[in-house]
């Protein structure tokens, strides 16, 4: 996966919106006001990506390129690489589950916004 494939992939999801709220590397995706995806955007060596405990756990004992969050809660945040040792379809996957582990976290209100 390449930068611009997931940037793109990234904002064709309803109410999504990219910032850099945390300096000027660090892209990352939210949906109505909450992240769901995060990376450096000069290297884009690696994505941070939402999930649920378990799904965290299963994922980094099934897959190398699967590791625990970088600078976030390593209970509900993975960090994937994307040197190809996570397939670009398993990737993509992992994009829809975080955006949709996010939408279930987000009042009623706001998750009917997205329908």
């Amino acid at each position: 996966m390449n930068i611009e494939a997931y940037r793109n992939y990234c904002l064709s999801k309803k109410g999504v919106t990219e910032e850099f709220p945390f300096d000027e590397n660090t892209l990352v995706f939210k949906v109505l006001g909450k992240m769901f995806a995060l990376c450096d955007v000069d290297e884009f060596e690696s994505i941070n990506l939402k999930a649920t405990p378990e799904e965290v756990i299963r994922r980094k004992e099934e897959h190398e390129g699967v590791l625990p969050g970088y600078h976030m809660n390593k209970k509900y945040w993975i960090t994937v690489l994307t040197d190809g040792t996570v397939e670009d379809k398993l990737l993509y996957t992992w994009l829809d589950d975080s955006y949709n582990e996010v939408v279930k976290g987000l009042p009623r209100k706001k998750q009917e916004e997205l329908v």
